[in-house]
């Protein structure tokens, strides 16, 4: 380990302690017999985190606080306990052939052999926890199999009930329990592993069930006792600082975990139902890297079109469609793609998903009225070319919005409709001037997310008369293939693996702005669009499923509503 001294220097430039602190630590030092970091920490003077990470930088590696990280139960069988036990150490992550250990002493030679000699590991790196993280991970994560399944057997029932009757301190206590900590904690990582957007906690009248949302659709994960589901919900409403005792209101948090090392932020939603608090839990990966407006699926046309609209010097561009749908991701391309430092972009978001350099970046805070529309009325005093809207919900964010576009600045937004044309009629229908929405709107695109072939297992074949009907191709025509997945391990044997965004790309002309003026319907409004040469979503899929990205039965099932 580091030299004691180093670390103590370091403290010391630090500001985290002082010299007379030192000097009343050493004094105490001669009676307890305890190290000098340790006499800091006990006297309080400072915390066992900030000894650790000061450690790590006299080391020159990397510290871990585990105080919310969650392991892949198939990462911990690769160190055995009594291995981890006696070396002091925690398997945390695994990239490739090389395992990251968490260890208090990362410069323990003997033990890092002994590890790679026992479990055949090929390559060992090391990072310094702490003794109280490295501990509770430890009691967390061994003793157990590593399944839900497994643990539930391994659970005494009796000791984590929890009744109506069951207070709150009581409550607390019994969620800190080992395996609950571990069951909410599988729950998670299995979920991050299979790349899932959202867990399903479904209480049913005999059983807890667990389902995850993947590539948009929901695939059961596991079955928990019904005499489990207190104490699951409420572990999990303990961490995202819910009121426990609150069973009857729905509530909304968030927290934050640690998976193989990489940030995951959270969002709960909590609501009652007939058999129990039914929880939904929204996981984003805050290390995923942004994809470019190129990556986003536009075919060549609208891409030209969509990064010449970005660039203009005012109006409103929207991006459409239902929730979960990657309308966010569009926005941050496209801010991306715009962002330098010569402009002044201020997004107000709920939440704020990525964060993106030179763009000041505003979360919405109902508690103190901090709202779409009183944080856009903030923003325009701040002299700001960009803005983001994260969501037009209502007629007073809308009428700022416009206002903001038609007096110079360019408005991101997004809005829940079902298709392009019908944002016009949906911002006229809130109360908004027809004159103005037909002014201010200078693009809309909406979007889907549809599944895609998994690679692993893709073939073609010759599809039949009436899907090349649908496709718009002559069934007499030869040497036409299409593609889809015949399922395999990778992708759970669905056929499916990773999702790419379909568009329509609306871009106001002429008769479409007199159109919104007359307050015509939606219908007319997509046929002027169709007429001026937009392609609609269906069109723009069943182009990616003759090149083999996704399938024609996909996009028929996310674009039901779109006619040729």
């Amino acid at each position: 380990m580091a030299r004691k001294q180093d670390t103590v220097k370091l403290l010391l430039k630090k500001g985290l302690i002082t010299e007379e602190e030192i000097k009343t630590a050493n004094d105490d030092m001669k009676k307890t017999g305890w190290s000098l970091e340790k006499t800091l920490e006990k006297l309080g003077y400072i915390t066992e985190e900030e000894i650790a990470s000061a450690s790590a930088e006299t080391l020159e590696i990397p510290y871990i606080d585990l105080e919310d990280y969650t392991i892949d139960p198939e990462v911990i069988k690769l160190v055995p306990e009594d291995l981890a036990k006696k070396h002091k150490t925690i398997p945390l992550f695994k990239v490739g052939d090389t395992v990251t250990l968490g260890m208090l002493n990362p410069q323990n030679i003997a033990a890092i052999d002994d590890i790679r000699m026992k479990t055949k590991i090929g390559s060992i790196d090391t990072v310094l926890v702490t003794e109280k993280g490295l501990q509770k991970a430890v009691d967390s994560y061994y003793g157990m199999v590593g399944s839900v399944d497994e643990i539930i057997k391994d659970i005494d029932k009796a000791r984590i009930e929890i009744t109506a009757e069951s207070g709150s301190k009581e409550i607390t206590k019994i969620v800190e329990e080992p395996p609950v900590i571990k069951m909410v904690n599988l729950i998670v990582a299995k979920a991050v592993k299979d790349k899932a957007s959202d867990i399903h906690v479904e209480p049913d009248e005999k059983i807890l069930r667990i389902r995850n949302r993947i590539d948009g659709i929901l695939y059961e994960s596991s079955l928990i006792p019904k005499d489990l589901q207190a104490a699951v919900i409420s572990r999990i409403k303990i961490l995202s600082n819910m009121d426990i005792a609150e069973r009857r209101m729905p509530q909304d948090g968030r927290f934050k975990m640690k998976v193989e090392n990489r940030d995951i932020d959270i969002r709960v939603s909590c609501i009652p139902t007939m058999y129990g608090e039914n929880v939904v839990m929204r996981l984003l990966d805050m290390n995923t890297a942004l994809i470019s407006l190129r990556q986003l699926g536009l075919s060549p046309e609208n891409l030209k079109n969509y990064e010449m609209l970005i660039k203009k010097p005012y109006g409103i561009i929207l991006v459409t469609g239902p929730t979960g749908c990657g309308k966010t991701t569009t926005l941050y391309s496209s801010l991306s793609t715009i962002n330098d430092t010569e402009k002044n972009i201020i997004t107000i978001e709920d939440p704020v998903e990525y964060r993106l350099n030179f763009v000041r970046q505003i979360q919405v805070n109902q508690k103190v009225d901090l709202t779409f529309s009183n944080g856009l009325r903030s923003i325009l005093r701040q002299d700001p070319d960009v803005i983001m809207v994260g969501e037009i919900r209502d007629l007073e964010t809308a009428d700022i919005a416009i206002h903001a576009a038609l007096t110079g600045h360019i408005v991101f937004s997004t809005l829940h409709t079902n298709d392009a044309p019908g944002a016009l009629t949906r911002l006229v229908d809130m109360g908004l001037e027809p004159f103005l929405v037909s002014s201010a709107i200078i693009a809309v695109a909406a979007q889907r997310l549809v599944r895609k072939i998994c690679p692993e297992c893709k073939e073609s074949y010759k599809p039949n008369e009436k899907v090349l009907e649908e496709l718009g191709l002559d069934p007499k025509e030869k040497g036409i293939n299409l593609y889809r997945g015949n399922g395999c391990d990778k992708c759970m044997n669905t056929g499916y693996k990773g999702r790419a965004a379909i568009f329509e790309l609306m871009i106001p002309n002429e008769e479409i702005r007199e159109l919104t003026i007359a307050k015509t319907s939606t219908d007319e409004i997509k046929k002027a669009a169709a007429k001026a040469g937009m392609k609609n979503m269906r069109q723009d899929g069943l182009e990616k499923a003759r090149k083999g990205i996704t399938t024609v039965e996909e996009v028929l099932r996310l674009t039901q509503e779109e006619r040729k």
